[in-house]
């Protein structure tokens, strides 16, 4: 590895820590199974250090870890990707709902993007089941690929519980954080005694005062948000995908994850990001488009990830063998400003392999 573009990653992120863009931030990159970086910058929280066991609010990297819960149930033969979303939830064919599948499910095509659940229904099963039924369409499934920045997720929740009888929690740490040796550093559903390791999460505007609401408190933390709400440190992101790349314990065949990080969307711009973002069945993909978010101009076309509402990204390089994370404690309401930023680290995370 060219270790002057690692340091030089740090020294970029210190300098936007110093000019107010967060107030703290961590990456790590992996290769080949080995953690060969893992850098922790700034503060957790306002005259709080972060440390390497600070946990970083994953926004929406936490919906591939959701994903990898149904490519491991869909790899058993619990459910087909081709199956409706109501063969499995009954009361989901509510409101014309009957023929989404769960491909257009997880690759942002089912139709109701701003549908929302509400707090009351994150720890009632039953309430959130119907809650997810009575979600009403606002296009046609399939016609349009626009980003579900909650609601597919938590669809995807109540099908776990349907299909294994478990809470989406559970079996997540169970069947991905547990084989991978993770149970320390990866959370989806953060349990109180570990709340004083979690990083407050500010909008750019309120460092140092306000922690965004309702993401740091308690609730939220417990919730599993399973589209928003993971915590983790970056190392534990990165190694996260060493196994999908089949570097390390394997949570699923290298056959499902040549298939769910197909692009599913083609060259169709996503409505909510407004250009293509090549989707696949949880993460997308670098493609051969001019340019991408957050996976880096110059990665291999096949490269996978996703990011995190306008603070993180994480991606895997099947081509080298290499995983990058970058987790932050504030939201940046300049996305321009963000894209250029995950484009800069992103760049030279695969110009270190050298």
């Amino acid at each position: 590895m060219d270790r002057s573009k690692i340091d030089r990653i740090e020294a970029t992120i210190r300098a936007h820590i110093a000019e107010g863009r967060q107030l703290g931030a961590s990456f790590a990159i992996a290769h080949h199974g080995e953690v060969i970086a893992h850098r922790v910058l700034g503060e957790a929280r306002a005259g709080t250090p972060a440390t390497n066991q600070s946990l970083w609010l994953l926004y929406s990297n936490t919906k591939v870890i959701t994903a990898c819960a149904l490519w491991i149930l869909a790899e058993e033969g619990r459910i087909r990707f081709e199956d409706p979303v109501a063969a499995h939830i009954p009361g989901f064919c509510r409101h014309g709902k009957g023929g989404i599948t769960l491909i257009q499910l997880l690759s942002h095509q089912g139709g109701f993007p701003n549908s929302l659940v509400p707090p009351e229904a994150w720890e009632n099963p039953a309430l959130l089941e119907d809650v997810v039924c009575g979600f009403t369409l606002e296009t046609t499934p399939g016609s349009t690929v626009h980003y579900h920045p909650a609601a597919a997720h938590w669809v995807a929740a109540v099908l776990i519980r349907r299909v294994t009888g478990q809470d989406h929690r559970d079996f997540i740490r169970e069947r991905i954080i547990r084989p991978l040796g993770l149970e320390a550093e990866l959370f989806v559903g953060l349990p109180d005694a570990e709340h004083h390791r979690a990083a407050d999460m500010h909008d750019v505007t309120d460092l140092g005062q306000t922690p965004r609401m309702p993401e740091c408190g308690p609730a939220h933390r417990r919730a599993g948000v399973p589209g928003g709400g993971g915590y983790a440190t970056a190392r534990a992101m990165a190694l996260f995908y060493q196994s999908l790349l089949g570097h390390g314990p394997r949570l699923v065949s290298r056959r499902m994850m040549q298939y769910v990080t197909r692009n599913f969307t083609g060259d169709r711009p996503d409505l909510a990001q407004g250009v293509p973002m090549h989707r696949g069945l949880g993460p997308h993909s670098r493609g051969t488009s001019d340019t991408i978010r957050g996976l880096g101009t110059i990665a291999h076309p096949g490269t996978f990830g996703h990011g995190g509402v306008g603070s993180s990204y994480v991606w895997g390089d099947p081509d080298s063998g290499t995983s990058f994370a970058f987790l932050s404690n504030a939201r940046q309401s300049d996305e321009d400003w963000h894209i250029a930023r995950m484009d800069i680290l992103s760049n030279l995370a695969h110009a270190a392999l050298g």
